[in-house]
């Protein structure tokens, strides 16, 4: 076989391999903004949902950390100390114990 022709053949596979990984890309990037449409005229994105979601838990963990920054300074460090002397009154009983 005459390499020439092995070689003409070799780029040939190359290049229709390569040009249809192309135009994969662009049907599936189509379908996918054609799915994105039809979810958009339905009532929404199917991305709307997980944002909200996302949106939601971000704004309770804000409302916790508000709660502890603002309202329970006092009273977080009452607790905190309350936990020490429980932990330091077991670990006197375990040493008497």
């Amino acid at each position: 076989m005459d390499p020439d022709f092995l070689l003409v053949v070799i780029m040939i596979i190359t290049i229709t391999g390569i040009s249809f990984i192309g135009i994969n890309a662009i049907v599936a990037k189509v379908l996918d903004y054609k799915r994105e449409q039809r979810a958009h005229l339905a009532g929404g994105s199917p991305r709307s949902g997980d944002i909200a979601d996302r949106t939601d838990l971000i704004e309770d963990r804000l409302r916790v950390l508000e709660r502890l920054a603002t309202d329970r300074g006092a009273l977080l460090a009452d607790e905190i100390e309350a936990l020490r002397d429980e932990r330091a009154t077991r670990t006197k009983e375990q040493e008497h114990g």
